[in-house]
C-alpha cells in the first residue's frame, strides 16, 4: 500500500544567518571542508574487518579541538539547563556529545536498563542520581530536557514519553524506525506540547555540510538541481545492539546521515522516490536470517526534491571501501562537488562552524558532537527552534522508510509524506 501524502507542504526555509567574512578562495575552501572528511579518520587497518565494541567504529573518531574551536564564544544565558541522559550502549552516546562539559548544563539524572552501564554513565558524567529506566527518569520534576540515546526502535516511543512529561527532547538518529505511524505520532506530540525537539544528525555539523548550508542561505548556490549523499558503513558482522536491532537492518531505515546532504542544507524535503536494492552476500542480510525479512545490504534511492531537483542517496552495509558520511551538491549558481567548486571564487560568506564553549570538544562523527549538543542547549535557552527540528528530522527519516518500501517493490515510484512546522 502506498503511503498517503498529507496536506502539509515542505516550504519551511531557514533564515539567513551568514555573516560577512574575508573572501574565500579555492584553496581555503577546500582546506576547510577537507577537515570534515579527514575527521572521519578511517584507518586502512580497520577497513573490511568486522566491527566489534573493542575496535573503533567507522566515522566515530574524534576531530581535533583547538583554541580556534572556542574563539569568540559568548554565553546566551547565565542559567543552567537541567538535563537527563538516557542510554549508554556500545556507542556510549549519552556521554559522547559532551552535555556534562557545557557551562550552561547541569546533569540531573542518568539511566540505562543495564545496571553496570548505568553506573558507568553516572561515573563518566559525574552524576550521582540514577534511574532504572527512561520511564522512571522522566518523572523527575527537576529535569527540563532529556537526551535519548536508546536503541533505534525505541526512539519515537521514548521521545513521546519524554514530551508527555513536559520535557524538551534531543534524540539520536533516526527519528522513527521503519514506521510512518510512529513518525506522525512524534510530529503531533511536538505540535501539541510546543516543546523543543531535536534530532542529533551528525552530518548536519560536518564542516562540509555546514559550509554548504551557509552558501545556500547566502544565495551562493542558487536552486539545488542535484545532490548526492552517502552513508557507507561496512558491517560484515553487525555492531552489537539491544535485542539485536542492527541485525539485517534495512539500509534506508537508517538514512539521515546521507539525506542530510539535501534536507540539512536547504531545509527542504523529498517528495517522491524510486529506490533499488542490491541483494547482499552477508549472512545477516539474507531475509531468512533477520526479523525484517530484508534481503538488501545496499539501497540506492533517487528522490525528487521540494525544489524540483533530484537527489541520489545511498546507504550500504556491505561495501568495505570508502566508508563514511559524505555528500556533494550542485546548484544553478554554484556547486560543491567531488572536492571541486564552481561559481564560488568571489564568495563573501562565513562558512566556519559557530564557536563552542570552553571545555566542550568538537567530538566524533566529523567533529559534530559538540556542535549538535550546543545547538540543542542554546535553542532551549533562547526559546527558538533548534537546527534539526522535528520537521527536518522526519523529512530526513521518513524519506528512507518509503525508499525501502520502494526497493521491496522493485523500484516503484512512491509519494513521501511531508512535514512542516
Amino acid at each position: 500500500m502506498k503511503p498517503s501524502l498529507p496536506s502539509v507542504t515542505p516550504t519551511e526555509k531557514e533564515t539567513n544567518s551568514s555573516q560577512t567574512a574575508p573572501p574565500l578562495n579555492r584553496r581555503s575552501f577546500l582546506q576547510t571542508v577537507g577537515l570534515g572528511a579527514a575527521a572521519l579518520g578511517l584507518s586502512p587497518a580497520n577497513i573490511g574487518k568486522a566491527q566489534t565494541p573493542e575496535k573503533p567504529i567507522a566515522g566515530f573518531e574524534a576531530a581535533p579541538t583547538t583554541a580556534e574551536t572556542h574563539a569568540g564564544w559568548q554565553p546566551v544565558s547565565d542559567r543552567k539547563l537541567r538535563v537527563g541522559l538516557v542510554g549508554y550502549g556500545v556507542c556510549k552516546f549519552s556521554a559522547a556529545f559532551g552535555f556534562q562539559n557545557h557551562p550552561n548544563v547541569e546533569i540531573v539524572a542518568v539511566s540505562d536498563l543495564i545496571p553496570d552501564r548505568c553506573a558507568e554513565l553516572a561515573s563518566v558524567v559525574k552524576c550521582p542520581t540514577t534511574y532504572p529506566s527512561l520511564e522512571e527518569l522522566v518523572k523527575d520534576d527537576k529535569i527540563e530536557a532529556v537526551f535519548v540515546a536508546t536503541d533505534a526502535p525505541s526512539h519515537a516511543r521514548h521521545c513521546i514519553e519524554v514530551m508527555k512529561h513536559g520535557k524538551h527532547v534531543g534524540t539520536a538518529v533516526p527519528a522513527a524506525f521503519g514506521s510512518l505511524e510512529d513518525a506522525d505520532r512524534v510530529f503531533q506530540t511536538v505540535k501539541q506540547t510546543g516543546l523543543k525537539y531535536m534530532m542529533f544528525e551528525t552530518s548536519c555539523f560536518h564542516e562540509d555540510l555546514h559550509a554548504m548550508r551557509q552558501l545556500y542561505r547566502a544565495g551562493q548556490l542558487g536552486r539545488i538541481v542535484y545532490t548526492e549523499g552517502e552513508y557507507f558503513h561496512y558491517m560484515e558482522q553487525p555492531i552489537d545492539s539491544y535485542k539485536g536491532w542492527r541485525i539485517g537492518l534495512p539500509p534506508q531505515w537508517y538514512p539521515t546521515h546521507s539525506n542530510a546532504y539535501y534536507v540539512g542544507v536547504t531545509a527542504g524535503s523529498f517528495t517522491e522516490v524510486s529506490c533499488m536494492g542490491i541483494p547482499s552476500r552477508l549472512q545477516h542480510l539474507q531475509p531468512q536470517n533477520n526479523t525484517y525479512r530484508n534481503p538488501y545490504g545496499t539501497e540506492i534511492a533517487l528522490f525528487r526534491t521540494s525544489e524540483g531537483g533530484m537527489a541520489r542517496m545511498g546507504v550500504s552495509w556491505d561495501t568495505p571501501t570508502n566508508e563514511g558520511e559524505m555528500g556533494r551538491i550542485r546548484g544553478d549558481k554554484g556547486s560543491v562537488y567531488s572536492n571541486q567548486f564552481r561559481g564560488l571564487e568571489k564568495l563573501q560568506t562565513d562558512i566556519k562552524r559557530p564557536p563552542l564553549p570552553p571545555g566542550v570538544a568538537a567530538g566524533g562523527h566529523g567533529g559534530s558532537h559538540g556542535y549538535l549538543m550546543n545547538e540543542f542547549v542554546t535553542a532551549i535557552l533562547q526559546d527558538r527552534q533548534p537546527l534539526v527540528n522535528v520537521a527536518w528530522a522526519l523529512n530526513m527519516t521518513v524519506a528512507g522508510i518509503v525508499a525501502h518500501q520502494s526497493a521491496m517493490k522493485d523500484g516503484e515510484l512512491l509519494k513521501i509524506p511531508q512535514y512542516q512546522l
